[in-house]
């Protein structure tokens, strides 16, 4: 596999497990705060970039497990979402290992074609985004539970303890 991608892959199944865990150490009050004028909830942006990276393994090839996937309103349903994250994750890396090429699935009816280099692009850009939207959120409602820079690159060459 490309030892770059591998790397992006890591550091977001390594981001998403942190940011994660650290949402189930709030009350379940802070699941419902969102951006002024938005209906996007965290639960809702949670239970959002978890699923879709169901999908885009699924839409890679991958066998994905069956989870009912709802809102989650409680610390023990964050930790539940982590673990599936963790399976979603662990199974976009293993389809990374082929990024030639193009992939079908159906959506609304249609055949869309993809190159699976953009979907694997996409799912990390995409919990990316979203990971920084719930730190938004929870800064602007001031709570400063997840810092950024604690799960930039840099620091998880340190968890990996290759300094890199």
């Amino acid at each position: 596999m490309d030892p770059v991608l591998d790397r992006m892959l890591r550091h977001m199944a390594w981001s998403n497990e942190h940011v994660l865990r650290k949402l189930s150490e709030l009350s379940a009050d802070a699941y419902s705060l969102a951006a002024p004028k938005s209906d996007w909830s965290i639960s809702a942006i949670v239970e959002h970039y978890v699923r879709s990276a169901g999908f885009y393994a699924f839409r890679l090839g991958a066998q994905i497990p069956e989870f009912t996937l709802e809102k989650p309103r409680v610390p023990s349903e964050v930790i539940a979402y982590q673990e599936i994250c963790g399976v979603y994750d662990n199974l976009l890396r293993l389809e990374a290992r082929v990024t030639h090429g193009d992939t079908t699935f159906q959506r609304e009816g249609r055949n869309i074609v993809r190159a699976r280099s953009t979907i694997l692009a996409q799912s990390i850009y995409h919990a990316t985004e979203h990971r920084t939207q719930v730190a938004g959120i929870l800064v602007l409602h001031g709570i400063k539970t997840i810092d950024l820079d604690e799960i930039d690159m840099w620091a998880l060459g340190d968890a990996e303890g290759k300094g890199e």
